[in-house]
């Protein structure tokens, strides 16, 4: 009976593990097809053909936009169209230095000397509370904020805090500095929205409250999905709980683009896909869309790619069910962040 028992176990196990690898093997399939289908620069040309040129000719003198991670690429890009566009932005970065060429160099491209450097290390809970009191001490509205921000570290690294490192800049950091922007975020209200910029590679992994890939063999790619897959249903549950606040939030992704962070994190996939890549500037148009249209053209927690509305799972990969977990892994942000309810 006993034996009959261990290998009726043993049979299952096999079979769950069968089927996580053929379901794993279903998801990276389908996504690299409807990646490469949908999110080079080819796709990029082919879908600006419907975009509305007016939608990114507004000006937005007097709006003050906060960007993260903006000295390069997609940050970068984002940053740049909103000052070109007459917005005060404030550019945060952790390295002063290259903050400050980014800077200088964005003045002097649009003109705009109403664009500021703020340093904070987005890996840093501390870093971003004294970013935050430093900010607020401004009383300054934030009529836009844009979580862009983001790592994909391949070694496992875990912060001076205590955190995994992707986890901690593209989760807790993205939390923490969502949350600690909302009173200025409400001084801007009814007009106030939060963007934060994910990436398709989420397609590929369901929620998990496993947030610092503490089972199993670390997988960074895999990690990166994990937390671009938190951040697009964080940005639900914050539509969900702020509705009545007047701030909006959106997430988004920029297809893939050709920024220093893919070349320096994946060289394989940046070289293999050489010249089929879009630029930082292609990547960031559905940030600055987002940024200017009229609210009521668009959909609270929804994900956006090229300008328009996108699935947020792709068929048949399971993924959907998995973001009933939000609400445990809000508390545990929250726990972690140390931030008060």
């Amino acid at each position: 009976m006993v034996i009959a028992t261990l290998h009726f176990e043993i049979h299952v196990h096999s079979v769950r593990s069968l089927s996580m690898f053929l379901l794993k093997t279903w998801r990276a399939t389908a996504f690299g097809v409807y990646g490469y289908l949908n999110f080079t620069k080819s796709a990029f040309m082919e879908h600006s053909k419907k975009f509305n040129p007016e939608d990114t000719q507004a000006r937005i003198d007097g709006k003050n936009c906060v960007v993260t991670g903006a000295n390069s690429g997609i940050g970068y890009a984002t940053a740049e169209g909103l000052a070109s566009r007459g917005a005060t932005v404030y550019m945060v970065c952790r390295s002063k230095e290259r903050g400050e060429a980014a800077l200088s160099q964005i003045q002097s491209t649009t003109g705009n000397q109403k664009v500021h450097l703020e340093v904070c290390d987005l890996s840093s809970i501390s870093d971003i509370k004294s970013f935050a009191s430093r900010f607020s001490s401004k009383n300054v509205p934030v009529h836009v904020l844009v979580n862009n921000a983001g790592l994909l570290e391949n070694k496992q690294i875990t912060t001076s805090e205590g955190f995994e490192q992707n986890f901690a800049v593209n989760v807790l950091g993205t939390y923490s500095m969502t949350e600690l922007m909302l009173p200025l975020l409400e001084n801007a209200a009814p007009d106030a929205r939060v963007i934060t910029v994910s990436s398709g590679g989420m397609y590929t992994a369901p929620l998990t409250t496993d947030l610092q890939f503490s089972e199993g063999k670390f997988n960074s790619v895999e990690q990166y999905a994990r937390n671009k897959r938190v951040q697009v249903a964080l940005t639900e549950n914050w539509a969900e709980m702020y509705k009545d606040k007047g701030i909006s939030f959106y997430s988004m992704h920029p297809g893939w683009a050709e920024t220093p962070g893919v070349a320096n994190s994946l060289p394989d996939f940046n070289k293999s896909l050489s010249g089929k890549l879009r630029t930082s500037e292609e990547g960031a148009d559905t940030v600055i869309w987002l940024a200017l249209q009229p609210k009521e053209k668009l959909t609270p927690g929804a994900f956006y790619f090229d300008r328009a509305e996108a699935p947020k799972h792709l068929m048949f990969s399971a993924t959907r069910g998995s973001h009933s977990l939000i609400n445990n892994i809000v508390e545990d942000l929250r726990s972690m962040s140390r931030l008060s309810s």
